[in-house]
C-alpha cells in the first residue's frame, strides 16, 4: 500500500494475493478459446444486428463502413494496453483494479463506477431489444400479436426482457465454465448468421448506393442540431451532426458500442488458468475477428439499400435492422432467419454482460469500497450476492425503463476507462519497470498516446446531452465514495489500524 487518503494505491502483488483469500476466491477454469468466446459473444450482437442500418441511415450514409473501421482502430489501440494491464494484474475488476494500483483509490472508484454505468445500461438496453425481436418471433409463430409488455395501473412492464435477465443470472450463479460453453453454441450459430447475412446479401447490392458514399451534411431541421448533436460539432461551430463529415465522426463514436466486450474479457483474468498468454489472445483475438464481420456487413448493408431508406427520421417508431434489408428486396425468409438470429444472438451479449458487472462488483466489494459481504462466493466459486444484487438492478431498468437511447451513454463511459487504462500502462511502465509482463505493449508510449488521442476524439463526437448525463452520473458516484467508500475501504481501515497503533 502507497500513498495516503484518497491517493492510496493497493500494490499488484496486494491484488494479486487477495485472489486466494478465503471465501472469496474465484475459480480458475478459463482457457484462451473461452475468453475469445466471450468476447465475441458480446460483440457479436446488439451492434452487428441494431446499430449498423441505424448508423447509415441517421449519421453516416454508406460510409458507415468507415465508421466502423475508425471505431475499430480505437479499440485495437487500447486492447493491447488492456492485454499489458491484464496479463500484468490477473485479478477480477478490469480498468477498476488497473486505476486501483496505478492513480489511487479514488479514480479507481470513479472508473468503477463508470463500468457499472457501462454495463447495466447496456445489459438492460440489449434486454429490451431482444425482446422486441422475441414479440416479432412470438407473432410469426402463432399467427397473432403476443406483446411481451403488459400494462398495469398506467405502468408498463417488460416481462420478456425480465424474463431473460433472470434466466441468465441463474445460469451465471452455476458457474462461468458452463456459461462459456452455452456461449460458445450460440456464439457459433450467431457467426453462421453474419456470414449468411454477408453471402447472400452481395446479390442484391447495387453500385449507386454507395454514392455518395459521405453524403453532403444536412441541414436545417434534419441536422440534429442543439443537445442532439455532437459536442465537437457544437465546439467547430457546425450546424448539426447528420451525414458529412460531422456525420461520419458521430457514426464511429455511435458504432464504437458494438465494439463492447474485449474489455469484459479483462474482467474473467482472475478466472484464467493460464492469464499471462491466454487473456492477451482472448482479447486480441476476439477483436480482430468481430472487426472483419463488422465492415464486411456493413458494406453489404450499404451496398443493399438507399441509405435514405434506412433512416428512422420518416419512421421515428421504427428501428431499422438487418433484417430491413431484405425486407426491402422482398426476401422475407432470409429477415425471418436474421430475426431469429437475433433473438439467439442477443441472449449471450446480455449474459457476457452481466458477467461483466457482477465481476466489477465483485472486486470493489472485496475491497471495501462497497459492502464486504457482497463478495462473498458460493460453493460454486461464484460470487452468489452480487449476482443477485445486479439482477435486480437490471431487471428493474430493463422492466419498467426504456433503454433503447442509451447506447451513448454506454459509450462515453467505456471510452473513459479506455482512457484511464492506456495512461496507466504508461506510469506502470515507470513505477514499476520490473514487474512480469505476460505480453508488453510495443512502442511505448506512443501506443498508448494514440490510444489515449482517438478514444478522447470519439467522446468529443458524441452529443452533449449524453455529456450531460454523464457528468451527472460520476457527480453522484463522487457523492458515494465520500460518503461511505473512502471510509470503509480495506486500505482505509488497515492505514486508520496502523496510525492508531503508532499514536499507542
Amino acid at each position: 500500500m502507497a500513498g495516503n487518503g484518497i491517493w492510496r494505491t493497493k500494490s499488484v502483488e496486494r491484488s494479486i494475493a487477495d485472489t486466494d483469500e478465503p471465501g472469496t476466491r474465484l475459480r480458475r477454469n478459463l482457457s484462451a478459446w473461452d475468453l475469445t468466446v466471450f468476447g465475441i459473444t458480446v460483440m457479436v450482437g446488439a451492434g452487428i444486428f441494431t446499430l449498423t442500418a441505424r448508423t447509415a441511415g441517421d449519421l453516416a450514409g454508406p460510409s458507415v463502413a468507415v465508421a466502423f473501421v475508425l471505431a475499430g482502430i480505437a479499440c485495437g489501440l487500447s486492447a493491447l494496453c488492456y492485454a499489458e494491464f491484464a496479463s500484468t494484474v490477473p485479478v477480477a475488476g478490469s480498468a477498476y483494479t488497473f486505476s486501483y494500483a496505478t492513480f489511487g483509490e479514488f479514480l479507481a472508484w470513479i472508473i468503477g463506477w463508470d463500468l457499472v454505468l457501462e454495463f447495466s445500461v447496456a445489459a438492460a438496453a440489449v434486454s429490451k431489444g431482444w425482446s422486441v425481436y422475441l414479440e416479432e418471433l412470438l407473432a410469426s409463430i402463432f399467427g397473432a400479436n403476443v406483446a411481451t409488455t403488459i400494462e398495469f395501473g398506467g405502468i408498463s412492464a417488460d416481462w420478456g426482457s425480465l424474463l431473460l435477465v433472470v434466466t441468465l443470472a441463474v445460469l451465471l450463479t452455476l458457474g462461468t465454465k458452463l456459461s462459456s460453453r452455452f456461449s460458445m453454441v450460440v456464439t457459433t450459430i450467431k457467426v453462421l448468421i453474419i456470414l449468411f447475412v454477408i453471402a447472400l446479401g452481395i446479390a442484391y447490392i447495387t453500385p449507386d448506393n454507395y454514392t455518395p458514399f459521405i453524403p453532403p451534411a444536412a441541414a436545417g431541421e434534419d441536422a440534429g442540431g442543439g443537445i442532439e448533436q455532437s459536442l465537437f460539432s457544437v465546439l467547430a461551430g457546425g450546424s448539426g451532426s447528420v451525414y458529412g463529415g460531422f456525420g461520419l465522426l458521430a457514426g464511429a463514436s455511435l458504432v464504437f458500442f458494438a465494439f463492447l466486450g474485449f474489455d469484459i474479457v479483462a474482467t474473467t483474468a482472475e478466472e484464467t488458468r493460464n492469464p499471462q498468454r491466454d487473456v492477451p489472445r482472448g482479447i486480441l483475438g476476439s477483436l480482430a475477428i468481430v472487426t472483419v464481420l463488422y465492415v464486411a456487413t456493413s458494406l453489404v448493408i450499404a451496398g443493399m439499400v438507399p441509405y435514405g431508406e434506412l433512416s428512422t427520421a420518416a419512421e421515428p417508431e421504427g428501428r431499422k435492422t438487418l433484417a430491413t434489408a431484405f425486407t426491402y428486396h422482398g426476401v422475407d425468409w432470409a429477415a425471418h432467419i436474421v430475426s431469429i438470429g437475433a433473438v439467439v444472438g442477443l441472449i449471450t451479449v446480455v449474459m457476457v454482460l452481466l458477467l461483466g458487472q457482477q465481476r466489477v462488483l465483485f472486486a470493489m466489494s472485496r475491497d471495501g469500497l462497497l459492502p464486504r459481504g457482497l463478495a462473498k462466493t458460493g460453493q460454486r466459486g461464484t460470487p452468489v450476492r452480487v449476482n443477485v444484487l445486479v439482477t435486480v438492478v437490471v431487471g428493474v431498468a430493463a422492466t419498467f425503463f426504456d433503454a433503447s437511447q442509451l447506447e451513448e451513454m454506454v459509450n462515453v463511459g467505456t471510452l473513459f476507462a479506455f482512457i484511464l487504462v492506456s495512461a496507466g500502462v504508461i506510469v506502470m511502465r515507470k513505477k514499476r519497470p520490473e514487474l512480469p509482463r505476460g505480453f508488453r505493449v510495443p512502442w511505448v508510449p506512443v501506443i498508448p498516446i494514440l490510444a489515449i488521442g482517438v478514444c478522447l476524439w470519439l467522446m468529443l463526437n458524441l452529443t452533449v446531452l449524453t455529456w450531460l448525463r454523464f457528468v451527472l452520473w460520476m457527480a453522484l458516484g463522487v457523492a458515494i465514495y465520500f460518503a461511505y467508500g473512502r471510509r470503509s475501504s480495506v486500505l482505509a481501515r488497515e492505514q486508520k489500524e496502523v496510525s492508531t497503533d503508532s499514536s499507542d
